[in-house]
Formats: structure tokens, sequence, C-alpha cells
């Protein structure tokens, strides 16, 4: 579980609830025994975080990982097309 530091906070963050929401919200703090506001920002920054490790992992059963580096180790194919793109002088 991600621990939040108890170190005074230097920026405020404000979010507009229903009253449900905020019930709910307030109902799951005081289940792990957490204020709304320590809450809200621990599960915040789970998700953040879950969601920035999407962005920069990936996971393959073993067969497609194993193809995966085939194809990485693989000489580059040569596209004409694109050495000849490369090889015009730059517009700017």
């Amino acid at each position: 579980m991600l621990q939040i530091p108890t170190t005074q906070k230097e920026k405020r963050l404000s979010i507009r609830v229903t009253e449900p929401e905020k019930g709910i919200l307030a109902q799951a703090a005081r289940a792990r025994r957490m204020n709304v506001s320590q809450f809200v920002l621990q599960a915040s920054l789970e998700a953040a975080n879950a969601i920035l490790v999407e962005q920069t992992e990936f996971r393959l059963p073993p067969d497609q990982w194993e193809a995966f580096c085939q194809r990485l180790d693989a000489p580059p194919k040569v596209i004409p097309a694109l050495q000849q793109l490369f090889s015009e002088p730059e517009l700017f």
C-alpha cells in the first residue's frame, strides 16, 4: 500500500462531489481508518501510478516474448522509400 508522507502539504487540490459520492468516500475512509482527504489522495495516487506503469511496462507470455525479442534482434528491413526520404535535403 502506498504510504502518504506526514509532512506539511504545500498545495491544495479541490474536487466537487455529490452528497452520495461524499458519503461513499467517507465510509471507505473510515474503513481504512483515514480521513477523507487522506483516503482520496492515497486512492488517487495508487490509480495514477497504475496508469503510469501501464504506459511504461508490458507483459507477454513466454512464447510471445521470445518472438518479440527475435524481431528486436533481427536486422532492420530496408525500405527504399524511407531511404530516399532521408537522403533528401531538409526543407527547414
